[in-house]
């Protein structure tokens, strides 16, 4: 069961690429003047998926990577 919960939230972490991709495609012009807080968003939800990571809690761990990655393809 473990390993099943693990392939989808990975599964769920690879989508976070191409959302990432077209929501930076689609808002060019909310990115220029939102990189700051885009910024800000990136190191909180990495450092909130870190804390998932080491207390074990998978729900977290997954949703804040996703939204690490969403927003870091935003930015590039």
């Amino acid at each position: 069961m473990e390993i099943i919960k693990l392939f989808f939230g990975i599964l769920f972490l690879i989508l976070g690429y191409p959302i990432g991709n077209f929501l930076a495609k689609v808002t060019k012009e909310e990115l220029k003047d939102g990189q700051l807080w885009f910024t800000i968003i990136i190191g909180v939800s990495a450092g909130l998926g870190t804390v998932g990571l080491f207390i074990g809690n998978d729900v977290l761990l997954f949703s804040m990577f996703f939204i690490t990655i969403v927003t870091s393809r935003s930015l590039i």
